[in-house]
């Protein structure tokens, strides 16, 4: 066993929460082998449950025959070795989500094919929710004992890696974690997510984050909460039977953009913001679809976001729902587009979901699409005109990106003229400002509010710091009037020239745009002393007036 302060101090406390939660929970140290042994393991090298997995399923799909029931439990507890480990925990997460196909043969020898639920993802209590502590795991070479692994239905989807309070927390990461996924990998093929915490401070994350994304979970029920971090918080926040379910089925997303999947988990922030936008949904006859303004701060995973309350209002809403994402940049479009196909919510091709023109958008309304992408200038009119009506239906979402700059206050009646019956939801990563009143009039008001503040409390964003180092200018030639007005008398220019001169000088563009000024910048910027340097870890964004390649040529060469 562990020492007593990690033990006693640590985990036991966490295995009471569990059995407060209604989990039931084991001592598996001196688990037995065999069919009649503790858990029904063959084999410490086994990390499904056979003994509650079947009875689950049989519960779960009465109508399934016993042979079909076999079937089911050899594709969800087959080896999966020869896969990379994210590819393993990918296709059994879906089979886990959305059930396993089977072919069942009838009595006249004719097959059909049925799906065999896995999890009752809507009724908590349906399920078998089971934590295994000390529970000793055989790999290849090795073998190792996992403080807590939580089992649902037989299968752990849940891995608990705990620390004594007086280590730090990334030990449990560098030290265990790395080594658990090393050395017996297949705990975590079937794994939702990893919880590391060391009593006093408690990180989430999924078996392919590197550590800076493992985050806190802060918050249980509501984002108007005071944020506290402890294991006690994280364990009610994600691990009550309702919400783990959740989590799972609606929070978990595969990035492939980059070929080897990345597997992405909400953080707390967007998983509570999401809720408060699907209660929205839910209310759509009383708020008569202004579904309201979600604003998390730049950096937050508001496109994620985006994805996470889409995906789940088709799972979890009954309708046919079209959701119509919105923005005012081309390349943002594209961007987002990109973002939606990288973790598999769109799989058409871009001349399929992102519509050309107006025309081309109410053609594609009129089809059946789950997602489709246009810019808000499509909802240009000219000379006042009311922009003509593009459908009735009133299962259709609109999600507007940067739903507060001033186009979107230009064009958001018309996007109404032209979806009426549609719901609207603007997502934004700064707040409305006076005079964005015409906002609320389209969206509603705040469903969800994450701010810069928070972000950085969270280590979502870098933190902004201000330093005033600007060279000033100074005027050094005391004749320049007399130079001026010689220099025009010479160029022989004529009244309007002169006046478009003055106009054009009459701006401080070109004094502070001049090339010895730029080289001070940059001098500065690469030699001079920079308190902040020391938080910055990748690179220095540059904010500029224009120029900003001048500025980082002239850093090159410090």
């Amino acid at each position: 066993m562990k020492d007593y302060t990690e033990d006693k101090l640590v985990e036991q406390p966490a295995i009471k929460l569990f059995q407060e939660l209604g989990w039931e929970a084991a001592n598996c140290f001196y688990e037995t082998y065999g069919s009649g042994g503790t858990l029904g393991r063959e084999t410490s090298g086994e990390v499904v449950l056979t003994q509650r997995l079947r009875p689950a399923l049989k519960r779960l799909n009465p109508h399934i025959p016993d042979s079909a029931i076999d079937e089911a439990i050899a594709e969800i507890n087959g080896d999966r070795s020869t896969l990379s480990p994210a590819n393993a925990n990918r296709e059994l997460y879906f089979l886990i989500r959305n059930g396993v196909k089977v072919r069942i043969r009838g009595d006249e020898g004719d097959e059909s094919t049925e799906t065999v639920r896995v999890v009752d993802w809507d009724n908590p209590e349906k399920n078998d929710f089971f934590l295994g502590s000390q529970l000793w795991i055989s790999g290849e070479l090795y073998s190792r004992r996992a403080d807590i692994v939580g089992f649902v239905n037989g299968l752990p989807l849940l891995f608990v890696e705990l620390k004594a309070a007086h280590k730090r927390l990334k030990n449990a990461y560098e030290h265990n974690l790395r080594a658990y996924k090393n050395e017996i990998p297949q705990v975590f093929w079937h794994n939702a997510f990893i919880i590391l915490s060391n009593g006093s401070r408690s990180r989430i994350g999924t078996m392919t984050a590197e550590w800076e994304h493992f985050a806190e979970w802060k918050k249980i029920n509501d984002e108007g909460e005071e944020g506290v971090v402890s294991l006690e918080t994280i364990i009610r926040g994600t691990c009550d039977k309702h919400r783990i379910l959740d989590l799972i089925e609606n929070f978990i997303l595969f990035d492939q953009s980059r070929g080897t999947p990345v597997k992405m988990l909400a953080k707390n922030h967007q998983y509570l913001g999401v809720n408060r936008a699907i209660g929205a949904v839910h209310k759509i006859r009383e708020n008569r679809g202004r579904l309201g303004v979600f604003w998390h701060t730049q950096g937050s995973g508001k496109s994620y976001s985006m994805v996470f309350f889409s995906q789940k209002i088709l799972r979890k809403v009954p309708g046919n729902w079209t959701f119509l994402v919105v923005t005012d940049r081309e390349e943002l479009d594209g961007q987002i587009y990109k973002n939606f196909a990288g973790v598999g919510a769109v799989t058409e091709p871009e001349e399929r979901a992102r519509a050309q023109s107006g025309k081309h958008l109410q053609q594609l309304l009129r089809e059946d699409h789950r997602y489709l992408f246009t810019l808000i200038q499509k909802f240009r009119t000219e000379n006042g005109e009311t922009y003509p009506k593009l459908s009735d239906r009133s299962d259709i979402i609109v999600i507007t990106d940067e739903a507060h700059r001033s186009q979107y206050d230009l064009f958001a009646l018309n996007m109404r003229n032209a979806l009426p019956s549609a719901a609207f939801i603007g997502f934004t990563g700064t707040p409305l400002m006076v005079g964005e009143e015409k906002t609320k009039q389209v969206f509603g008001d705040y469903v969800s509010i994450y701010n810069f503040r928070q972000s950085v409390e969270d280590q979502n964003t870098v933190p902004l710091y201000y330093e005033n180092r600007i060279p000033e200018l100074q005027l050094t030639n005391e004749n320049l009037n007399e130079d001026m007005e010689r220099l025009l008398e010479e160029a022989e220019l004529d009244e309007e020239q002169e006046r478009k001169l003055e106009r054009e000088f009459a701006r401080e563009y070109h004094l502070v745009t001049r090339d010895d000024r730029l080289e001070r910048i940059a001098e500065d910027l690469a030699t001079g002393e920079k308190p902040w340097s020391s938080r910055l870890t990748k690179r220095l964004p540059s904010v500029c007036t224009t120029r900003c390649g001048g500025i980082g040529k002239a850093i090159s060469t410090n």
